[in-house]
């Protein structure tokens, strides 16, 4: 049963769960070769993807397996935990030229066996298991199949066995990749996904991976120059005209358009695409949530996240966005369930810890209440954001000092050196800006003047980084220019605006906000206030955190000020 906002009871009936349902859990590695393991896990993707094609069925997708054993006790409660009737155990056995796959359907509600099948198969036929092993359970869970889903079925994505191979070692590495988000990892994942294509030009699955692998690498590590991003442009859409019907190619050429040009509407048109290809392909639901979130559309964002939910309930990430949304609607009481429901699937998750803390912060002002929550989380994630604005500058850990007006303690937490220039530029930054907060910004004159040097040689070859624009302007503030901060934090602004991304544009300006505040530009500071309490800007603006933060004490007594906070905000629990 699913809970007021998308989250599954662990007290739910096992009655109630979809007979036409299936998690395929990993699959063993029973190879000598305990490195062969990729290829086990590739097995088990596969078989996976296939049968998320099928619209009859639901299937829960491998981020949320990837958490259970090959062999779970307990299959009653992962039944549960992942909303589902029946699961798909399997191992897989690789010996030279040879492979042997043995898979097991239970039915987890009775713990009882359905089928199990043992295929000893040549290694160039592992093709043809895959196909065999989703049509063997779509024909036990009696799904209707549309002739595409059955062309799906029995199609495979290369018939080169080495090709596939060097694309199953792409795939773990990728794994790897995201986790970890080095450079290094994302390269090596790229050089197999690149060594499989040169040994089946035709592979349009590896195409539309290496695509993926390159956006998240530009997104999330590196930028890619804009002839790099052309040479991706280029892949994904070879690889859309190798195979029109993959729903990973509209994934891919969807991606690019969301990472490379936030082209929203073509690349919503991708995503949608590949749901109607693969009705259970919960990773395009999400992306088509964040497409929304971007057009200003949260209702339809969060329509799209829980339904991604559904099939993916063990995803972190997801759980997490869903509480981001709520934050960003000042929905504090349905944010802070969402992050608990995260934390309780991982308690490492950085963004859920952010949202429990300042759904707490903006929305009751209870700074006892969010100094205990800040206890609770483990001590080693770094609180900091990349999001221009004073708050995620400082870092939530400090700002919840600077809030209770404990500048001493907000700047020891940022007294230890840390060893790359950009952190060294953030630690200075940071400082720089508790400086000015506290009212006397002269004993960080020497932190300001050194961010200075550092801020001026990266603005150089990076001049549209909204990010070090934002740590400039604090920084002119520190050094008693208020002229040249008002101005660095305007071309912040413009740089991304409310109108082109009503996500994050609203950071830049909620930091010309502040900025102004500061300057003694009250009546701008206000304006824009205004206009951030009509919109869905929970992250940095509510009333309650207008009336506790100390960036506005330079113009806490102006009537317009105190209009303001006597007001409602038009977005938000208080309209």
């Amino acid at each position: 049963m699913l809970g007021r906002y998308g989250f599954r009871s662990a007290s739910s009936s096992l009655s109630e769960l979809p007979a036409k349902s299936i998690a395929v859990l990993p699959f063993e590695n029973r190879s000598d070769d305990k490195n062969a393991a990729y290829f086990a896990d590739g097995i088990q993707d596969e078989i996976l993807t296939k049968l998320a094609s099928i619209a009859d069925l639901k299937v829960i997708s491998r981020t949320s397996t990837a958490k259970y054993k090959s062999k779970p006790e307990d299959l009653k409660t992962v039944s549960q935990q992942l909303g589902v009737a029946t699961v798909l155990e399997g191992s897989v056995q690789k010996a030279g030229d040879k492979v042997r796959v043995n898979v097991q359907l239970i039915d987890a509600r009775a713990d009882g066996h359905l089928w199990a099948k043992s295929y000893d198969r040549d290694i160039k036929d592992v093709f043809a298991v895959e196909s065999e092993v989703s049509q063997d359970i779509a024909d036990a869970l009696r799904a209707k199949l549309s002739p595409r889903e059955a062309d799906t079925l029995s199609t495979a994505p290369t018939r080169d066995p080495v090709a596939y191979d060097l694309f199953l070692k792409g795939e773990f590495e990728e794994r790897e990749a995201a986790s970890s988000l080095t450079i290094e990892s994302y390269d090596q994942a790229a050089s197999w996904y690149q060594q499989a294509i040169a040994h089946d030009p035709t592979f349009a699955l590896a195409m539309a991976r290496l695509v993926r692998n390159q956006m998240s690498r530009h997104w999330l590590v590196q930028p890619l120059t804009e002839s790099q991003l052309v040479e991706v442009k280029n892949t994904a859409e070879h690889a859309l005209a190798l195979a029109p019907n993959l729903a990973e190619t509209h994934v891919a050429l969807g991606a690019f358009y969301y990472f490379g040009h936030r082209q929203y509407e073509e690349a919503l048109a991708e995503f949608r695409k590949a749901i109607e290809l693969q009705p259970n392909n919960a990773e395009a639901a999400e992306f088509c949530a964040f497409v929304h979130r971007r057009q200003g559309k949260w209702q339809e964002c969060l329509t799209e996240l829980l339904k991604s939910k559904e099939n993916d309930p063990l995803n972190a990430p997801v759980a997490a966005d869903i509480g981001t949304t709520y934050v960003q609607l000042r929905m504090w009481k349905q944010a802070k369930e969402a992050a608990a429901h995260t934390l309780e699937i991982n308690p490492h998750n950085v963004v859920a810890m952010r949202v429990s803390l300042i759904s707490c912060r903006n929305g009751s002002g209870d700074l006892t209440e969010a100094q205990r929550l800040l206890a609770t989380f483990p001590k080693d994630p770094d609180l900091t954001v990349t999001r221009p604005g004073v708050a995620p500058l400082v870092g939530e850990r400090a700002y919840l000092s600077v809030i209770k007006r404990d500048f001493r303690a907000a700047l020891n937490a940022w007294v230890n050196e840390r060893g790359e220039p950009s952190e060294k530029r953030k630690r200075l930054s940071a400082r720089s800006a508790i400086g000015v907060l506290s009212g006397d910004a002269s004993n960080v004159k020497t932190d300001a003047e050194q961010a200075h040097i550092l801020i001026d040689s990266w603005l150089a070859d990076h001049p549209t980084d909204e990010i070090a624009l934002v740590e400039l302007s604090w920084v002119d503030l520190a050094l008693g220019r208020p002229a040249e901060a008002a101005q660095v934090a305007q071309r912040a602004a413009n740089l991304l605006t409310v109108e082109k991304d009503p996500f994050l544009g609203r950071s830049p300006l909620v930091n010309l906000a502040e900025i102004q505040a500061r300057c003694g530009h009250g009546e701008e500071a206000i304006k824009i206030l205004q206009r951030l309490l009509s919109i869905p800007a929970g992250f940095d603006v509510s009333i309650v955190r207008l009336k506790i933060d100390p960036v506005w004490d330079p113009i806490r007594n102006d009537p317009g000020f105190q209009q303001l906070l006597a007001g409602k905000e038009l977005i938000g629990p208080n309209k």
